[in-house]
């Protein structure tokens, strides 16, 4: 379906553009750090926000620049518990350029942004990449079974639903079919791929194909080429 592989890129761009995104803040910290100026601060008000019936504080700290002006910043990151006390010292660090882009000299402050970034882009890397790789390697497990695999005739069972995919409300149909290996007496039963229409008037009744592997039946390929192409 193409809502599917729309999916699988939009994650994998989403996750490279946030990777980039934090790679970018990471690198513009480290030219900060170079350049910044050190101060004493101290933490003079701590702003509550309210959100989701949870508070989260926000320290706002006042200091002195090198030039002798008086700037007050609010951090850019909050918690709850306060991470400080009103009244408590910190050591600032501010670009003389820009005093009220300051921030306090802690893990926290420096890093969280690119950290949560990151961490966000890789899981959406992660899934996008997993999803274009396992559509590759089903290719490549398909093409294998159609140039090497044994090519038997199976007997159709019924169409069912796969209840355990849905995408945009819709459950895809899938094939099943069965069949008796004459040397070992032995049952096997072969789901298709997913059918995004009800395949059911168009099943060829006489013998469905189906391409296994020799030495292991329960690797196939069930061939349904026969069914008309679904327009999108």
């Amino acid at each position: 379906m193409r809502t599917l592989t729309i999916i699988k890129y939009l994650f994998l761009g989403i996750g490279l553009v946030m990777l980039g995104g934090a790679i970018y803040l990471y690198q513009d910290k480290q030219h900060f750090l170079k350049n910044a100026e050190v101060a004493q601060g101290t933490v003079v008000e701590l702003i509550s926000e309210k959100s989701n019936n949870s508070i989260t504080y926000w320290p706002v700290v006042s200091f002195t620049t090198k030039a002798g002006n008086e700037v007050e910043f609010k951090s850019s990151v909050g918690s709850n518990p306060p991470s400080h006390n009103r009244g408590e010292r910190v050591e600032v660090l501010y670009d003389d350029k820009f005093p009220h882009e300051a921030v306090i000299n802690g893990f926290a402050s420096l890093w969280v942004g690119s950290l949560i970034l990151g961490g966000l882009g890789f899981v959406f890397f992660l899934i996008g990449f997993s999803m274009i790789l396992y559509s590759y390697l089903k290719q490549q497990k398909i093409q294998h079974l159609l140039k090497n695999g044994k090519l038997i005739l199976t007997k159709f069972n019924q169409v069912e639903l796969n209840y355990s995919l849905n995408v945009n409300g819709r459950n895809p149909f899938q094939i099943h079919s069965q069949w008796l290996d004459p040397s070992k007496q032995e049952l096997y039963i072969f789901i298709s791929e997913n059918i995004w229409f009800d395949p059911t008037e168009f099943i060829e009744k006489e013998g469905i194909k189906v391409f296994i592997e020799p030495s292991n039946p329960k690797k196939y390929y069930m061939d349904i080429s026969f069914l008309p192409k679904h327009k999108k």
